[in-house]
């Protein structure tokens, strides 16, 4: 008998297909004790087998390529972690096993990870990934990982790590549904990126049997279990009708009556680049630079590094936009040069733009390198600070800019509500705004966007969340500037079609998203978005606003 779930639909498209469930986690190793003289052989073993796994993550990561690779190298980072591998160590000088050392040590790192942030905190799957790999290294037992089949089908996990989603064979894996993550975890990018149909914070997905045929709905989170055949013939018609309309569309962002959307990329690094071209972005919306500075975090890339990074990705788009944000680090993404170690909330402490400007040094060379890297280029060049606040901040990022001798405009991310509230003073100091949405919604519902429980809250649907995009867009059609949005929001093509009501003049994304909101846009006039954008704020619930907003678009 058919039913239905709902979890939360994180990448577009239609699959339906059995039931397979990931591999079961690697077991807790047995506590046993080892006599003195063997501690130095089981310190080298487990040595050997951190070396080992990171080597691997790292040619997953070669194979993946784009921002997959850059998650998977700082995935190897984790396991070479020094303080970590120390700790291990000590804990097999005192009678542990090398498994078992590996196990505690990261039980405890795991530990300080969940309470330190929400990026870190949602690095815990990542964690808990490498320690399993290495335990399933030294007991000599298969690595945990996606079933071996020969037939497609819908997989389903806890949680996915990074390494088996990068390297997800799109022909065997038609979607999968996982109980926790949410729309910002690492596996919903990842799934996005491969364009492979994915639902999150599905509760009791690991309880449907193997077998079982099910319907999954990347786009509404929708789930049907034993889907009727009227329901399959539904769900594939429209995933035909779906394809044809992204084959039949292309060109410039716009909608049907020809008012223009530029639709633009998010990347991490060259390597997002291709896709991104590929997929026909106008160019960049978001260039995420703290890829670069992650690699190493006992000190920040050269000025050489940083110029070849940067330029390899602005001569991807002549004539087109490139919008980078300068580095974000600090809480969330935490580096060993740059943020304070001992911060009781890093969240709401010193991050983004903050810590930047408590090391100038640190901003001067990344703004120099951007200068130098724009030089004789036909791009047009945008920086944008991270985590502003008010109009103090805005003007403090200016002022560097100029300082710098950087020929470019000047922008302000709106992730803080103050930043909305006072847009119109913000813009006072820079040329333009981009909302990013995933920390928006994460500050103003006090809802940290990795953990499950509150997803819905992250829900960028919340007529709140809407009510300040709206803010932020009214404030800069009064000023004359432009208003992006850079977050996740920007992936939905029907909630792209509100936000251009609600007077966003940009849209950037993953570059698997971009065939869908272009085909979406075009189906509509700008005032039926602008309707639609009305109806959904004047909705009291996420689920309300979709609903209404698409009852606007389809005339009902």
């Amino acid at each position: 008998m058919e039913t239905t779930l709902r979890g939360v639909g994180v990448s577009h498209g239609v699959a339906i297909g059995e039931v397979r469930h990931m591999g079961t986690a690697v077991l807790e190793p047995p506590a046993k004790q080892i006599p003195a003289e063997e501690a130095e052989r089981e310190q080298g073993r487990a040595r050997q087998a951190v070396e080992a796994v990171a080597a691997d993550l790292i040619a997953r990561g070669n194979l993946a390529g784009g921002e997959a690779q850059h998650v998977l190298e700082a995935q190897a980072m984790m396991a070479q972690d020094p303080e970590l591998m120390a700790d291990v160590e000590r804990r097999i000088a005192v009678g542990s096993t090398a498994e078992r050392g590996v196990y505690d040590a990261f039980a405890a790192y795991r530990a300080l990870l969940a309470n330190a942030g929400e990026y870190l905190a949602g690095r815990v799957a990542d964690l808990d990934d490498v320690r399993n790999r290495i335990v399933a290294r030294l007991l000599g037992v298969p690595m945990p990982g996606v079933p071996d089949s020969d037939e497609p089908y819908v997989l389903i996990a806890r949680d996915l790590a990074p390494a088996d989603t990068a390297l997800l064979d799109p022909a065997l894996v038609l979607g999968f549904v996982t109980e926790e993550g949410g729309p910002t975890s690492h596996s919903a990018i990842l799934a996005r990126a491969l364009g492979v149909p994915a639902v999150v914070a599905l509760p009791g997905a690991g309880e449907l049997a193997e077998g079982t045929v099910i319907a999954v709905d990347g786009s509404t989170g929708e789930i049907f279990v034993e889907p009727s055949a009227e329901k399959r013939a539904e769900m594939e018609s429209a995933a035909a009708a779906r394809k044809a309309a992204l084959s039949a569309t292309s060109g410039p962002g716009a909608t049907s009556d020809g008012h223009k959307v530029p639709l633009l990329a998010n990347v991490g690094g060259p390597g997002d680049v291709p896709a991104a071209v590929e997929a026909g972005a106008e160019g960049v919306g978001l260039f995420r630079t703290e890829f670069l500075f992650l690699d190493d975090s006992k000190q920040a890339p050269s000025e050489e590094k940083q110029v070849a990074a940067y330029r390899a990705v602005l001569e991807a788009f002549p004539e087109g936009r490139v919008v980078v944000r300068v580095l974000d680090a600090g809480a969330d993404k935490p580096l060993d040069f740059l943020t304070p170690a001992d911060e009781p909330n890093p969240a709401l402490g010193v991050r983004g733009l903050r810590s930047l400007l408590d090391h100038p040094d640190v901003l001067r060379t990344q703004l120099t390198a951007l200068s130098k890297a724009a030089q004789g280029l036909p791009v047009h060049l945008e920086v944008m600070a991270p985590m502003v606040a008010d109009r103090a901040d805005a003007k403090a990022f200016a002022d560097a800019c100029r300082e710098a001798g950087l020929q470019a405009k000047f922008g302000a991310m709106v992730e803080i509500p103050s930043a909305a509230l006072r847009a119109r003073s913000i813009l006072r100091e820079v040329e333009f705004l981009s909302l990013g949405t995933n920390d928006l919604a994460q500050y103003t519902f006090a809802a940290d966007r990795q953990v499950g429980a509150v997803s819905r809250l992250q829900d960028p649907w919340q007529p709140a969340l809407l009510d300040l995009v709206a803010l932020s867009a009214e404030a800069a059609r009064a000023e004359g500037k432009s208003c992006g949005v850079c977050g996740e929001a920007a992936s939905d093509p029907l909630l792209a079609c509100v936000l251009t009501g609600l007077g966003v003049t940009s849209l950037s994304m993953g570059a698997a998203s971009i065939p869908y909101v272009r085909a979406t846009l075009a189906k509509y006039t700008l005032a039926q978005c602008e309707r639609a954008a009305s109806a959904a704020r004047a909705a009291d619930s996420a689920e309300e606003a979709r609903v209404a907003a698409q009852a606007v678009l389809s005339g009902e």
